[in-house]
Order: structure tokens, then sequence, then C-alpha cells
């Protein structure tokens, strides 16, 4: 074999090594069938090796949202996503602690898996704001960005972003939280397994639920 050869095949096999994998970020309190859905769809479309759920630590706005402790909202995700072998968890906001800004975790992403090619999945309504994204510039030059479709949505951007359209669930977490606050149980809204754990731990009951601001 030549010298030529060799190189031609070590770089088709280097690129063939190269993994695609969807990352979905959230504050998931809880995980719903929506973002389920969502995380599927991509994975699917694009065909992508895996997709993984991402929950934040700290949202990185102004106001501080108030949510749930990370282990309860960790334990509603592994067991929403544990019959799917193409969805996983990616806990590098939890770890690292903190206002979770994408550009940061992006970045130390890629430091420890260079071998991959991230599609960083926003909803079509989030389009409009990329430009208010902290380091857009070098974010897009990271990932690739993928916007799921909303038939009110459509925003047109000067950034790189593949559409997806994918089936409309008009589910929210907050939603599922004021009806488990009323004391209704939002069946077929979430996985089984989740609104059991809910139960189990009293969330999102009276308000009175652990919170970590």
């Amino acid at each position: 074999m030549t010298k030529a050869k060799e190189t031609v095949e070590t770089m088709v096999e280097t690129t063939q090594k190269r993994r695609q994998i969807g990352i979905l970020g959230g504050n998931f309190n809880p995980v719903h069938h929506a973002h389920l859905l969502i995380a599927d769809q991509v994975e699917q479309q694009l065909g992508l090796d895996r997709v993984y759920l991402m929950p934040e630590c700290l949202p990185p706005h102004i106001d501080t949202k108030e949510t749930i402790s990370a282990e309860h909202r960790l334990n509603m995700l592994q067991l929403a996503t544990k019959d799917n072998v193409r969805l996983g968890i990616e806990t590098i906001e939890l770890h690292r602690g903190g206002k979770s800004y994408t550009y940061d975790t992006m970045k130390q992403l890629l430091e420890l898996n260079p071998e991959v090619d991230y599609y960083f999945i926003i909803g079509g309504d989030m389009v409009e704001y990329l430009p208010k994204w902290y380091k857009i510039d070098e974010l897009v030059d990271m990932v690739q960005f993928v916007a799921v479709e909303r038939p009110e949505y459509k925003a047109s951007t000067t950034y790189p972003v593949i559409w997806v359209d994918a089936p409309k669930l008009d589910i929210s977490s907050s939603k599922l939280r004021e009806m488990i606050n009323k004391g209704m149980e939002p069946r077929y809204l979430l996985p089984s397994e989740v609104l059991n754990y809910i139960k189990r731990n009293g969330l999102y009951t009276n308000g009175k639920e652990e919170l970590n601001v």
C-alpha cells in the first residue's frame, strides 16, 4: 500500500469515527412528553448517534428561576429516558454548578470530546433571540443549531440553523406544576414513572416543594 493511499484511508477512518450528538438543554422541572418527543424526533430525522437531555444548574437569566433540587430533576430524567437507548443525560452543568451559559458548556464538552460534532437543539421561538446569546458568534462555530419548528414561529436568521418539523405537544412544565399543585394528575402528559416519582416525593404540592434558588 502506498503512503498516499494510507493517508486517504486514515482520513476516511477518522471522519467515520466522528460521532453526531444532539444536546437538548433545559430545567426539566419536570421532564415531560414534549421534551422527549423533540429529542427523539431530532435524533431520528437528522440520523444522530444520540441525543442527551442536559439539565441546567441555574439558568443564565437576570431573574433567577426557582426550581426543585437537581437531584429530583436528574432522577426524573433517568426514569424518563431509561427505555430509549438513543436518549441519554448530560450532567456537565449540574457538576459545574452556577449559572449555565451555553458557550461555556459546549466549550468544555468539545474539549472533553474532540471527536464529537454537537447539534444544539432549541425551540423555534428562540431563534430570534440568538443574537443576544452569550458569545453567539463563537458558539455558532462550535455547534450546529437545530430549531424545532412551531407554526407561530419561523424567524429568519443570519445564523446557520437546521429546522426540524416535529409534532407539537402543547405541554409546559409550569402547567404541569400548576395542575399537580391543584390536586390534579397530569396523566398522559409525562411518563407514568415520572408522575409516580412526583407523588412519592410530594413535589409541586402546596408550593412547599424544596427550592434551589
